[in-house]
Order: structure tokens, then C-alpha cells, then sequence
């Protein structure tokens, strides 16, 4: 048998929701998915979106949030979801000055 078995699983959305998805790329949580983007006229699953860490509870601004398509999918497991997926690098936010730094200039 030189072809793999496909062993097929069926889920619902509902089964799909609040999975922990990680990145294999580099290991990181990227969070758990929050929705799905549905093709209404060939009734594929397009993609996931993923919803990341929340700023200070949610108070100062909104969590990140990540677009999975199909294709990048390695495997959806029993507790999570493994991805091909790297986040973007941010820039690094420029040291704060001290308070009264300004005032002995």
C-alpha cells in the first residue's frame, strides 16, 4: 500500500470553536478560533479567524486577530488546532522617558 489511508473526521463549527490554535512554524498559542469564513456557493470552509490576546481586559484596545485560510491547516486535533502560520513581527515600541526627564533639559 503505497497510499496513505485518509482517515476522515467530521466536526462541527461548534466543535471548532474555542480550540487552541498553535503555530508549527514557531511554536506559539495564537489563540482559539472565534469564527469561520464560509464559501455560500461551494459550501467550503475558506478559512479560520483567530482571536489572540486581549489588551488589559479588553479595556485598552481590541485583541489581535488572525485570518487562517484552509490550506495552512496542518491538523485539527482533539484539544487544538496545529498551523502554518507566522505572526507579524512588530516594531518594538521606543523606550518611555522618564517623567521629569523633560523638565531638566
Amino acid at each position: 500500500m503505497g497510499e496513505e489511508a485518509v482517515r476522515e473526521i467530521r466536526c462541527r463549527v461548534t466543535d471548532l470553536r474555542y480550540k487552541d490554535v498553535i503555530s508549527v512554524e514557531d511554536g506559539c498559542r495564537l489563540g482559539y478560533v472565534a469564527d469561520v469564513e464560509i464559501d455560500t456557493c461551494s459550501a467550503r470552509v475558506l478559512a479560520l479567524v483567530i482571536v489572540g490576546k486581549q489588551k488589559f481586559l479588553g479595556l485598552f484596545g481590541k485583541c489581535e486577530e488572525y485570518i487562517i485560510i484552509w490550506k495552512d491547516i496542518v491538523i485539527i486535533g482533539e484539544d487544538a488546532i496545529l498551523v502554518r502560520f507566522c505572526r507579524p513581527n512588530r516594531e518594538p515600541k521606543p523606550p518611555k522617558k522618564a517623567f521629569f526627564e523633560n523638565f531638566f533639559q
